[in-house]
């Protein structure tokens, strides 16, 4: 059911969901630069919402303007049913925001640093051992905030942004520059942040991270809105090929094509490549001729829909 201050959108099979951030015909220049133009979209309750973006295509100023930090030169945007321009302190209330150079009381301890927002905040100090808890940092909670790991810092930045409760958290690069061990333990979080009905809006540029995690992704380019849907849907409107690669030793590229439902076969290397949309009946007939274990398969990605929206994406990893 809708209250006052959401709106409600149609999706397929007849149920209606919330929409709580809606953004019409959204326009913001700089002297002579178009950062935003004509944007239009809308988020919708509880959902894990990424933009996508190259550097300086808008990605940016669009969150600034939904957060309220910046006024849209033209369109409209409502968060929560109401107007993010000029800053509206009862709607800031509802939200919690991770920069990606979120700003610490670098000599405190994470629970002072946490204590010390929460004043300023007007909130009960006792809010800062709950997001502690929620992050899974109360072990770090008497530690400096300089002796803290790249990945705890970032979960301190996430708990910041935690403290009020938020029903809507904004993540600007949320693992940038964390390791690979850091950066899963992070999804946990944020998976676990969405299961609590949290709407989630995150900018990245790990293309992996947005397939894994967001349920629609929204791709920014030269300031305009060049796609918005699930990242499955983005990969299958590519109706790619699957490409299987194997030693070319053991198999010939000649041989390859020869096989019922091979498209294309290319020696790149010390490996044969071969393309094709029936992979499932050219894995059964490579299986008759070579080791079907050597047999690595790769499917279209998030990133290769990306790369063909945009034709540029050297910025963003794997």
């Amino acid at each position: 059911m809708s209250g006052p201050d959401t709106q409600t959108e149609a999706h397929p099979g007849g149920t209606e969901t919330e929409t709580v951030v809606v953004l019409d015909g959204v326009t913001k220049r700089y002297g002579e630069v178009t950062a935003l133009d004509g944007v239009s979209l809308s988020v919708r309750h509880g959902e894990f919402f990424g933009i996508l973006g190259p550097n300086g295509a808008g990605k940016t100023t669009l969150v600034e303007i939904v957060e309220g930090m910046r006024e849209a030169d033209s369109g409209s945007v409502t968060v929560l049913g109401r107007s993010p321009w000029p800053r509206d302190t009862a709607l800031l209330a509802r939200m919690g925001v991770q920069t990606q150079a979120s700003a610490f009381f670098a000599r405190l301890t994470a629970a002072e640093h946490l204590r010390t927002v929460a004043a300023l905040y007007g909130m009960d100090p006792a809010v800062a051992r709950t997001a502690l808890e929620r992050v899974g940092l109360t072990a770090k909670e008497n530690a400096r905030i300089d002796h803290l790991s790249g990945g705890q810092r970032q979960r301190l930045a996430v708990a910041t942004a935690l403290l009020n409760e938020p029903e809507m958290i904004f993540l600007d690069e949320p693992t940038a520059a964390l390791d690979p061990e850091a950066r899963r333990e992070l999804w946990d979080l944020l998976r676990s942040l969405r299961s609590e009905g949290r709407t989630i809006i995150c900018t990245t540029h790990y293309l992996d991270e947005a397939e894994a995690l967001c349920d629609r992704v929204a791709i920014i380019a030269e300031g305009r809105l060049v796609a918005l849907d699930s990242p499955r849907n983005l990969i299958r409107s590519l109706a790619a090929p699957a490409r299987l690669l194997l030693p070319a030793a053991d198999l010939s590229a000649k041989e390859a094509l020869a096989l019922d439902g091979v498209d294309r076969a290319t020696v790149e290397g010390d490996e044969l490549v071969i393309e094709t949309t029936a992979a499932n009946r050219v894995l059964t007939a490579l299986g008759d001729l070579v080791d079907i274990s050597d047999v690595t398969v790769r499917t279209a990605t998030l990133e290769d829909a990306y790369l063909k929206l945009t034709g540029t994406g050297s910025e963003h990893h794997r």
